[in-house]
């Protein structure tokens, strides 16, 4: 997400960073760049001049020629000109307080992804809000429309209105509306048809659904992919339908970024959540700051710690964490990292929201570090025996061959895989006699990259508050000793040396 911004932007302030002092022309030429940055994002072109005419009247003031760190001014400028452009610091919530049942009223073209995301909405109201949800397709005309939000909603067990042959929108929206007060539902979805272009047809059935359902929410799910025709499309339905709020699909494949950074001011709609992935969980609140800080280069940490949170076993986590004390790790210990590193999104996935490491991804690439090797890895594994996962030292030379043949692999590759696990086993081991300061690296070690925890965190909801609680968009600094714990388990992935992991620029809090 935002691959080609974050790497421009990276290089503009690369640039500045070095210097003592900034003058007006310096500043000028800086803002030059952001502005042709922005344009190759695909943002609207009124959006660009707004936002660099505010960033070049803050950064031309008396704060930033004064200041003993110009550069970081300046960053610190740009980083409020996004969060101000994206909709302001606080995150917008959906709103169900209504008399149940509170309808929540999908809108959208056809192929934007509004069932999937109906369901992925479903499901994040259910797990985390404790809301009781009933779905209900109005899509009479797309075939297997109804049939494909009934298959959604068994696979994350929520409820659907059932299907009924000839019936129109408003027929369904009715019935739907009986049922779920009936059923005491507190939310009801309502998956309203899509057309492959606006249409008077569309707009007048959309129109009058919400006419009867009188929705809490009339959200917009538009593709990220489409640009600016999505920033089109969303002026459109807000003409006809009084919209309440935006939803972005495939904002993970989205490397300009330029429909996000455009919707809310053309718009003035919120940004209420971002799909972000195929899976049925893949579905994120959209925060500003967190998005702005991933422009820049500085990750999403409280991302990551949600995943953390959600995809990670405590128990295995637990499980492991005793072993380690005793200063044990073996091959099924290593495959549990792999596999639990896999459900949070794989190393790029991490890397991706883990702060100042944008600039180790060619280099990581050129290393063969990627998710492909760890997948190989997992098969290594996978082909060996319980004894031999136990005690790696029983792999002599026919048993790596047959090994290496049920993982489709080489030789080198089983050796490759076997050093990295004995430098991690004799670092826990050395760890497990340090005492407390020496466990706690470890397990920050581990942690980083899918072992029960994160870099200098415990994880879970009190990591979650603590970071939110840092105004301003103030991020964590790293601990050095942790970085450097990350930095040598990803150099070990790929058996070969990887950058130190720089630390972060450190905004300014605000004045």
């Amino acid at each position: 997400m935002f691959e080609a911004l974050n790497e421009r932007l990276t290089g503009v302030f690369d640039r500045i960073t070095g210097r003592g002092a900034l003058s007006e022309k310096d500043v000028a030429e800086a803002m030059r760049e952001v502005r042709v940055a922005l344009l190759e994002a695909d943002v609207a072109l009124p959006v660009v001049k707004d936002f660099i005419a505010f960033a070049t009247e803050r950064a031309t003031g008396e704060e930033v020629i004064r200041s003993v760190k110009p550069a970081d001014q300046v960053i610190k400028i740009v980083y409020d000109g996004l969060i101000e452009m994206l909709g302001g610091e606080e995150p917008v919530p959906l709103n169900t307080n209504a008399t149940p049942p509170a309808v929540v009223l999908m809108a959208g073209l056809q192929g934007s992804g509004k069932t999937t995301t109906s369901a992925k909405l479903a499901l994040r109201l259910t797990k985390f809000d404790r809301k009781k949800v009933m779905l209900a397709s109005l899509d009479t005309r797309r075939p297997a429309a109804m049939e494909q939000l009934a298959t959604l909603g068994k696979q994350i067990e929520v409820a659907t209105l059932p299907i009924v042959a000839g019936e129109s929108a408003v027929q369904i929206t009715k019935r739907a509306l009986s049922s779920a007060r009936l059923q005491g539902f507190d939310v009801l979805i309502l998956d309203t048809a899509g057309r492959i272009t606006l249409d008077e047809g569309l707009m007048n059935e959309v129109a009058e659904v919400a006419d009867i359902a009188r929705p809490v929410e009339t959200l917009l799910v538009a593709d990220s992919l489409t640009g600016q025709d999505a920033v089109r499309t969303a002026k459109a339905f807000h003409e006809r339908l009084p919209l309440t709020g935006l939803i972005l699909t495939r904002a993970d494949g989205d490397g300009r970024g330029g429909a996000m950074l455009s919707m809310r001011a053309v718009t003035g709609l919120p940004i209420k959540y971002l799909g972000a992935g195929e899976k049925v969980d893949a579905l994120d609140v959209f925060d500003a700051r967190r998005v702005a800080g991933r422009i820049l280069g500085q990750g999403d940490i409280v991302a990551l710690v949600e995943k953390a949170a959600t995809e990670l076993d405590q128990a295995k986590a637990e499980k492991m964490a005793r072993k380690l004390a005793k200063g044990q790790f073996d091959l099924d210990d290593l495959m549990n990292q792999l596999q639990q590193m896999k459900r949070m999104g794989g190393l790029q996935g991490i890397m991706g929201l883990l702060p100042g490491v944008a600039k180790m991804k060619a280099q990581m690439a050129d290393s063969g570090v990627d998710d492909r090797m760890i997948a190989r890895q997992e098969a290594i594994i996978s082909s060996m025996t319980k004894a031999e996962r136990r005690k790696p030292d029983l792999l002599n030379a026919s048993r790596k061959k047959r090994v290496a043949a049920g993982a489709g692999v080489e030789v080198s590759e089983i050796n490759r895989l076997l050093k990295q696990h004995r430098q991690m086993a004799d670092m826990v081991k050395s760890l497990s006699r340090g005492g407390p300061k020496k466990m706690q690296q470890m397990a920050a070690m581990m942690g980083g990259l899918g072992g029960g925890g994160l870099p200098g965190m415990g994880g879970g909801a009190a990591d979650i508050a603590r970071l939110k609680s840092l105004g301003g968009g103030k991020m964590p600094d790293p601990d050095p000793e942790q970085l450097k714990a990350l930095q040598d388990r990803l150099a070990g992935l790929g058996g070969g040396q990887l950058p130190n992991l720089p630390g972060l620029p450190g905004f300014p809090p605000k004045k």
